[in-house]
């Protein structure tokens, strides 16, 4: 999204971006809420070009990144994460959230998202996890802290504790690591805000907006790896983006939904994230009306 609205910004290349974007019938027929709302998925679906790590090609795929993108009409944007474990019933069955959209649907999982958070989904963008891997080799590189050393046979992630320039199959990596992390998917969440915030800071920088070949080049990756729901245009991509800078800034917030229980298990699904509904809705309420305090959220925030 960022990088489409730096296109935008450069060229006023509207057209141009506008005919890149590929679109799904992903929104539902809820009501509208007074703020402005995109939910944001990374998919796991292989599309032959990238180094997945350790990891062998699989069939199908997975919505395993999960984030809410909160913008009120006045107060912080918000970022907030979903668990991909996170446990739902759908239509009588249980499943965790990040196979519902194959399942079931793709408007299956926004309604869900939707009566989770109680806010209206206005747009909707999947980013196959290669895009991201092209968008940092474009930017040549991110750069990446985390405080413990690393050697992830499942993500492929090879990690010296401190903070480095990463390339795109490193932070590829990065974002996906979880078993090598005590707080498994948690960490990850954190992890994935970290490499978009990381992303949104180099592609915005002066040294990058100077450069249109690399502005070009970014452009290409991202958009080619995009899907978006019908309604989306060049100046929705622009909100999005002035969204994600606030969100990811010193004034924004961040964080994961509440739960009740991270290792909830159900017989056919295994072990699961149990959400806190009540805790969840009233956080998304805060964040809508932007009367919620910058800073970080969520139970791991709060223990």
């Amino acid at each position: 999204m960022l990088i489409a609205a730096l296109v935008l910004a450069v060229f006023g290349a509207w057209g141009w971006v506008d005919g890149k974007l590929n679109k799904a019938d992903w929104l539902t027929t809820a009501a509208d809420t007074p703020a402005s709302t995109w939910l944001i998925l990374g998919s796991d679906e292989r599309d032959g070009s990238t180094n997945f790590g350790g990891v062998d090609d699989i069939s199908g795929y997975r919505t395993d990144t999960i984030l809410v993108l909160t913008k009120p009409k006045s107060g912080p944007s918000s970022l907030i994460s979903i668990p991909r474990d996170s446990l739902m019933n759908v239509d009588d069955q249980y499943m965790k959230i990040n196979a519902v959209a194959q399942l079931v649907g793709k408007k299956a999982l926004v309604g869900e998202i939707e009566q989770l958070t109680g806010q209206k989904i206005d747009h909707v963008a999947q980013v196959k996890f290669g895009g991201l891997q092209k968008v940092v080799d474009a930017l040549g590189g991110v750069e990446l802290c985390y405080d413990q050393d690393v050697q992830d046979a499942y993500s492929g992630l090879n990690w010296t504790a401190g903070c480095h320039n990463a390339d795109g199959s490193t932070a590829l990596s990065f974002s996906r690591m979880r078993y090598a992390d005590a707080t498994g998917d948690f960490g990850r969440n954190a992890r994935q805000r970290q490499v978009i915030s990381a992303i949104v800071k180099k592609a915005s920088s002066k040294e990058t907006l100077t450069n249109p070949k690399t502005v070009t080049t970014m452009a290409e990756a991202g958009l080619s790896a995009l899907t978006v729901d019908g309604k989306t245009t060049p100046l929705t991509l622009v909100n999005m983006a002035l969204a994600f800078k606030d969100a990811t800034g010193s004034k924004g917030i961040s964080g994961s939904v509440y739960w009740s229980n991270p290792d909830y298990y159900v017989d056919g699904v295994g072990s699961s994230v149990l959400l806190d509904d009540a805790k969840n809705t009233e956080l998304f309420s805060q964040l809508a009306a932007g009367t919620h305090a910058a800073g970080t959220v969520g139970t791991l925030a709060e223990s």
